[in-house]
């Protein structure tokens, strides 16, 4: 009899025991992310005092609209000099320069922002060579130079938006609807079904579901928000929605590129856990730019 040395049953029982049936196999269930609907959840807890914040604004337009602007110009801007300290940005000409951007499109046309842009090189130059920077001048006056493109251009083109005559505020809402509808839904998708990487490198969470989730269900936001607009025809609104879906998660990944690169996992603290105020507008100054220019070209 074979005695196996660890079974007490074995050792001190005279009859061998029966052999135990073993319980049949059951099938491999997919294992699923947990805390997915409960983070989308909190994220749009989050996000909705923003939404509430945004709307407002738009609504009230004009100089409110652009004073916000630069407000929230002030604070990207601070975050982004925080990330990138190490290479020195100049942030007195980049401060100045994305609120000039701004009331240049408020008071002016695009191509008085472009004016204004053209001056910035200017400004930033000046600033450098008062500070008699040797080594790292180059550098620092790139990295401040990609601030205010970065930020300060989709500032100014939110502004152009929501000042095109009668119907920009409508349009522009319809944009951060599509944009935000675009996001959660990436990430919701993202999180229950996603399983093939689209750019682990920069960003690993980011999924090929999540990206068809996100553009499909994005572009079905900006097309829903537009049917309450009689002036906006259902194919337009496909083709701007669908150009919103597409340029948000593009958005995402450059900021994602600038985290990796600079060592920091979330721009500030003005969301807590969620990041700071770059972490959610990194879609918005991608979207922004591609809303307004597809409007003129299909609206107007």
């Amino acid at each position: 009899m074979k005695i196996d040395l660890f079974d007490d049953d074995e050792l001190f029982d005279d009859e061998p025991s029966p052999p135990r049936e073993r319980p049949p196999r059951q099938p491999k269930r997919k294992r699923r992310r947990a805390g997915g609907s409960g983070e989308t959840a909190k994220r749009i807890l989050v996000a909705l005092p923003w939404i509430v914040f945004a709307i407002a604004i738009t609504v009230a337009g004009g100089v409110v609209f652009a004073a916000a602007m630069v407000a929230i110009g002030v604070v990207a801007l601070r975050e982004y000099a925080q990330m990138a300290a190490r290479y020195r940005p100049l942030v007195v000409p980049a401060y100045v320069s994305v609120a000039a951007l701004v009331v240049a499109a408020e008071f002016g046309t695009a191509f008085n922002v472009l004016y204004v842009l053209a001056a910035a090189f200017v400004l930033i130059f000046a600033f450098a060579a008062r500070a008699q920077r040797g080594e790292g001048a180059t550098v620092a006056m790139g990295v401040t130079l990609l601030g205010v493109v970065w930020i300060g251009i989709p500032l100014a083109h939110a502004v152009l938006l929501r000042e095109l005559p009668d119907h920009g505020a409508a349009l522009l809402i319809d944009v951060l609807v599509g944009t935000f509808v675009a996001d959660t839904a990436a990430y919701a998708t993202g999180r229950m079904f996603g399983s093939h990487k689209i750019a682990p490198n920069l960003s690993p969470n980011k999924t090929v579901e999540g990206l068809v989730g996100g553009f499909l269900i994005g572009t079905m936001g900006f097309w829903f928000a537009g049917l309450y607009q009689d002036w906006l025809s259902g194919v337009d609104a496909l083709m701007i929605g669908a150009a919103v879906a597409a340029v948000a998660p593009i958005g995402d990944l450059f900021e994602s590129m600038l985290k990796r690169d600079l060592g920091t996992k979330d721009t500030g603290t003005l969301f807590g856990p969620h990041g700071g105020l770059l972490d959610r507008l990194d879609a918005v100054f991608f979207t922004v730019v591609v809303g307004y220019y597809l409007a003129v070209a299909v609206v107007y």
